[in-house]
Order: C-alpha cells, then sequence, then structure tokens
C-alpha cells in the first residue's frame, strides 16, 4: 500500500499538486496520511471527495488515517465527516 502525506495547508494552491500526487498513485492501494493538516480548503476536500470515488469505482482500498484534529473538524464544516468515515473507506462503493 502507497502512502500519500498531505501537505499542512490545503488551500487553493495545494489543489493542482494533491491532483497530481493522487493521479500518481490511481489503481493501487493508498493510504493518506492526514496528521500533519491544519486547515483544509473546499477543493483540496472536493480533491478528496473525487478519489474517494475513484477508488472505490476501481475496487482499491482508500484510507485517510492518521488524521489531525484540525483535518476531522474541517471535515465537520463542510458536512463531510460521515463521507471519509473509517467504515466507508474499504474501496466499496458507498
Amino acid at each position: 500500500m502507497s502512502v500519500l502525506q498531505l501537505d499542512a495547508v490545503l488551500d487553493l494552491k495545494a489543489a493542482a499538486p494533491l491532483k497530481a500526487a493522487l493521479m500518481e498513485h490511481r489503481g493501487e492501494a493508498l493510504e493518506i496520511d492526514a496528521s500533519q493538516v491544519q486547515r483544509l480548503g473546499g477543493l483540496c476536500l472536493q480533491l478528496l471527495l473525487a478519489a474517494d470515488r475513484s477508488w472505490a469505482e476501481d475496487g482499491q482500498p482508500l484510507s485517510i488515517a492518521p488524521r489531525s484534529q484540525a483535518f476531522d473538524d474541517a471535515l465537520g464544516q463542510f458536512g463531510a465527516a460521515d463521507r471519509f468515515a473509517t467504515a466507508d473507506l474499504d474501496g466499496a462503493a458507498a
């Protein structure tokens, strides 16, 4: 399983590099390490949601762990906390 370390600040400037990094791992099991995230913007959240969907369609596991408190707080503020519940990130379509 590959590991992708997320940057501390996932804002508009981080979106293109995040998309490229995700695409490099397409088709393989992926663990996303969000332990250093201090700020999560909407565009990067959209990329993570799209990755979740793509990995599920490919039948590949994707997990986001470990996660910082700031990352979890941002998910809650966006109303996406349930979308990234650990049980949902097993490569099966939700």
